[in-house]
């Protein structure tokens, strides 16, 4: 599957911004929501190839966010990546759990957020 859109969700501006940088710098178009519900709401209208996602947020966690993305006909598809500080074995089993594909664990490096993408491709 081609990869050209790749939304990326946090709650941080500095977070979002520093993996939008990233990715728009590897030459990808990019998507950003900065909560759950807003990502939910943006992946059925825009259909990103991939999403980046935080887990701690305020209202709806990204655990939650996956889980409505990963059960909705319109947007199962769509690999999600956790970005989050959470790296332990259970955490990373969680995720996988919830309907994410991968995790990276912050503070992550530009090669390691264009290695997921890589992943997709």
């Amino acid at each position: 599957m081609p990869i050209n859109k790749i939304m990326v969700v946090d709650d941080s501006t500095v977070d979002r911004m520093n993996i939008q940088n990233i990715i728009s710098d590897a030459g990808y178009a990019v998507i950003a929501a900065s909560s759950g519900q807003e990502a939910i709401e943006k992946a059925a209208a825009e259909k990103p190839d991939l999403i980046f996602m935080d887990v701690v947020m305020q209202q709806m966690d990204g655990y939650q966010a996956c889980r409505e993305i990963t059960h909705n006909e319109a947007t199962k598809n769509i690999p999600i990546v956790f970005v989050t500080s959470k790296g332990q074995k259970a955490d990373r089993m969680w995720a996988e759990m919830q309907g994410g594909k991968a995790l990276v664990q912050k503070p992550y490096t530009p090669d390691q957020i264009i290695q997921q993408i890589n992943n997709f491709k």
